[in-house]
């Protein structure tokens, strides 16, 4: 029987000479590779700045530290997402608001996002207040999820129109693009991940983009504990006292040993971009006569995917399904199946609004964002990696068929 993992990252010999050359050196720790990998990545997204984290958890975090959200403030966040973008939110004292996405993109929903400020807010002065809370609204933070942008245009009409701070978490989006401007192109700061299920992978590590010199200095200094100096700056100055600390920072550094793996890494970054969407054409082209029931990613005129994940929905009128519940149902069987015959998939990702925490702090039931509902419980995620062979795609593709029938 076949093993095909739902994701694996794409290393060589090159990561293994890299990571041998930064033990060699003795730099283990943050330094020369990671701000190496910094220009890197940057110059590929067309941002002035480049600030590597430990991961894009903590990339999120040092985002809205500096921006200033705190307790007191909500910042919307789709509620189809990785748990750690609302989790990111509440680690500084502010409220995540969750707002639901569009069926097709998976991304936020322009039109019921601005329905939510209106009906949940009023405005004091250039403040948008909570109507029930008192809690200023400060933020928005669009998702690009699995590896399509959001309406990034229209998400910064509304921040305008109501006077929010934007940033992109482009966890799953590292070289999407509108038009011919890359994720993090639009004037707001965006965060990237490098976990092995992203393109590519550090093992571990984010990175925040900006174009804006202050914004990157404060959390270049804050994602060292606040230091006054960087590891690099202490060690090409003389004398021996320790740095000032004028605020509460945070260890949330990129070792050098990360850095070098991100290195290699981006010698490859446009192959692994072509073989990945030459994946996922493969897949439109051969899934809708395999599986008629099956919804293929949908990619807006002018945007460029590049599908992190190949994440599919269940169609509930062609299977002849009432209820989301029966079509969830449905799928997991499904997907129990296709483990069974060697083949791993996972559901897209969470409606964390229906997830323990929020639901028990806030006391959101499951249709109250229905899209992202119907998302969580239909959306199936298939294998798609630089090493997925025709052959193996092929089987996956014909298993999903086969194993569809009688369920």
């Amino acid at each position: 029987m076949k093993n095909i993992p739902i994701m694996k990252p794409y290393f060589d010999d090159d990561e293994a000479k890299e990571v041998a050359a930064a033990l060699a050196s003795g730099w283990v720790a943050q330094g020369p590779r990671v701000a190496e990998f910094e220009k890197a990545v940057a110059a590929h997204e067309g941002a002035a700045f480049g600030i590597a984290t430990s991961n894009c958890t903590t990339a999120l975090h040092l985002c809205m530290i500096a921006m200033g959200f705190g307790t007191g403030d909500d910042v919307i966040v789709p509620s189809y997402t990785f748990v750690a973008t609302p989790n990111a939110v509440e680690y500084t004292g502010a409220t995540a608001v969750f707002t639901d996405v569009d069926l097709l993109t998976y991304n936020i929903d322009i039109e019921k996002t601005r329905s939510l400020i209106e009906k949940k807010y009023i405005r004091q002065g250039d403040i948008y207040r909570n109507r029930s809370t008192g809690n200023r609204l400060a933020g928005i933070v669009p998702v690009n999820e699995f590896g399509l942008c959001a309406d990034i245009p229209a998400v910064n009409a509304i921040a305008n129109d109501y006077h929010l701070r934007v940033i992109e978490d482009s966890a799953c989006a590292f070289g999407a693009k509108i038009g011919n401007r890359h994720e993090g192109g639009f004037g707001n700061p965006s965060t990237l991940s490098f976990h092995p299920r992203k393109s590519i992978s550090t093992g571990e590590g984010g990175m925040i983009l900006t174009n804006d010199p202050d914004f990157a200095d404060h959390v270049r200094k804050l994602r060292s504990h606040a230091a006054s100096l960087s590891e690099i700056q202490r060690h090409h100055s003389k004398g021996y006292l320790l740095p000032e600390y004028n605020e509460i920072g945070f260890n949330y550094r990129m070792t050098d040993i990360q850095g070098a793996v991100g290195v290699a890494q981006m010698r490859k970054i446009d192959f692994i971009t072509q073989k990945r969407a030459e994946l996922a054409a493969r897949y439109d082209r051969l899934l809708p006569n395999a599986v008629s029931f099956l919804k293929t990613p949908f990619v807006p005129q002018g945007y460029t995917h590049i599908y992190q994940t190949y994440a599919c929905m269940i169609d509930l009128e062609k299977l002849g399904f009432g209820t989301i519940e029966e079509g969830n149902r449905f799928r997991n069987e499904w997907m129990d199946r296709l483990e069974n015959h060697g083949i791993a998939t996972r559901q897209g990702t969470h409606a964390t609004h229906t997830l323990g925490y929020y639901r028990k702090k806030y006391g959101y039931q499951n249709m109250d964002l229905p899209n992202a509902y119907a998302c969580d419980r239909l959306s199936i995620a298939l294998p798609l990696y630089v090493e997925l062979s025709d052959e193996d795609q092929d089987y996956v593709i014909e298993n999903l068929a086969e194993l569809s029938k009688n369920v």
